[in-house]
């Protein structure tokens, strides 16, 4: 059905997906801005918000290993929507379990419902994002991705709002949570049905949802899949390490106040976010591997420049490289994966899976051997997985058949199927 589709419809189903995207990111900093007051009204330690913060992610990595299940089962459009009505439902059982109720039970099941349905859609959403790369053959997931930064961006500052207008948890979340059900119906109503992700009614010879998942689980058995999921998890690990310890890494590392360190973990997710907004045309201009390559040397080089930087402003270099060096590695493992769209789901979830395993354990692994051997000594972790990314990136090289992320030229693509140099 891709192929009927009008330029119009193509940049409606295109905008809806930058929607699903910027309302996953929204949540995510609506949670988060408003942990200090949840801790407060709660009556709880950081022991006991680090135990919440387990509990979504596990139920974030049960959310993407679900996704497979979700796609063969309802499809693509019915699959999106019900998971942003689960994430959003999280967002405000956690508001009435702070305020109204004051359970920690009950903000538990929010985040449980909040980290299910934010695992589920974004495998479906990263999907639906290489699709339409396929359909204009360009690379946009990284456009995609900002705009989850951008939703990022807008809920912590709605959340720094609420804070200082003394706005209560439960108020905010509702808020929110009824935003994101909008945003939910008006954008899956402009996403196409598509036979390829299930959109459509089972017809007679179409195999049974079961048959379809156990086909899906085959991306396990492909060699390539863990090769991108190693791409995924260098950039991963470094994207999440930089997000709990780069400010405490100049703190502790390097004497700066705390004022310096939060301006430290800006400076590198205004740059991540800023190659996110760049990287298309640029993966489009030298491919895909080659700007992994690229990106890799940077994350490694900024990393090795914020640890041994003599200076405060050498530190803010290190950890602007280190934002852009790591910008890229995510989507583009993504997009990688879906390049055959019959099993773009499967191996979505598979190395987004190993992705975001990397992402969320990580951090926590970080402390733990920082207690060792100092954090600044702990990062040369990062550093190696940023190299061994580097390494793997000859496993995103487009399949036959594919010319997103080939770079130029690929006209051989279109007229054989054979696969282009990068």
């Amino acid at each position: 059905m891709d192929d009927t589709l009008t330029r119009s419809q193509v940049a409606r189903w295109r905008t809806a997906i930058f929607a699903i995207f910027f309302a996953s990111g929204l949540s995510v900093a609506t949670w988060a801005s408003r942990v200090p007051a949840i801790k407060a009204e709660l009556g709880v330690s950081n022991t006991s918000i680090g135990g919440l913060l387990l509990g979504a992610g596990i139920a974030s990595i049960l959310g993407l290993s679900l996704s497979n299940v979700i796609l063969a089962r309802f499809g693509a459009r019915r699959g999106m929507l019900g998971a942003m009505i689960v994430f959003a439902s999280g967002v405000a059982v956690v508001g009435v379990g702070t305020d109204a109720l004051g359970s920690f039970g009950i903000v538990v099941t929010g985040l449980v419902l909040f980290g299910l349905g934010n695992g589920a859609v974004d495998v479906m959403m990263n999907v639906e994002g290489a699709a339409i790369e396929k359909t204009t053959e360009k690379t946009i997931l990284p456009l995609f991705h900002a705009f989850f930064s951008f939703g990022t961006v807008i809920g912590a500052g709605l959340g720094a709002l609420a804070a200082g207008w003394q706005v209560s948890v439960l108020v905010h979340a509702l808020v929110v949570a009824a935003l994101i059900v909008v945003i939910a119906l008006v954008a899956i109503a402009n996403v196409p049905r598509r036979e390829i992700t299930g959109d459509e009614d089972a017809l007679a010879d179409r195999p049974h949802w079961k048959e379809r998942l156990k086909t899906s689980l085959s991306a396990w058995r492909e060699p390539r899949t863990y090769a991108l999921g190693v791409i995924m998890l260098g950039m991963a690990f470094a994207e999440g390490g930089a997000n709990d310890w780069l400010a405490l890494g100049m703190v502790d590392g390097h004497g700066t106040t705390e004022a310096l360190g939060a301006l430290g973990l800006t400076v590198f997710s205004v740059s991540m976010t800023v190659v996110r907004v760049l990287g298309g045309p640029l993966v489009d201009r030298f491919g895909r591997v080659a700007t992994l390559r690229v990106l890799a040397v940077l994350a490694a080089g900024g990393l090795l420049l914020f640890i041994l930087a003599p200076t405060t402003p050498l530190v803010f270099v290190g950890a602007a490289l280190w934002g852009a060096g790591t910008s890229l590695g995510f989507p583009l493992g993504m997009s990688a994966a879906a390049d055959d769209p019959a099993h773009a789901a499967a191996r979505v979830s598979a190395a987004a899976t190993i992705g975001y395993v990397a992402f969320l354990g990580g951090p926590p692994l970080l402390g733990f051997i920082s207690e060792q051997i100092g954090l600044l000594n702990t990062l040369y972790i990062l550093v190696a997985l940023a190299i061994a990314s580097g390494l793997a990136a000859s496993a995103a090289r487009p399949i036959a058949g594919s010319t997103v992320g080939a770079g130029p030229p690929h006209d051989a693509d279109r007229a054989d199927g054979t696969r282009s140099a990068d």
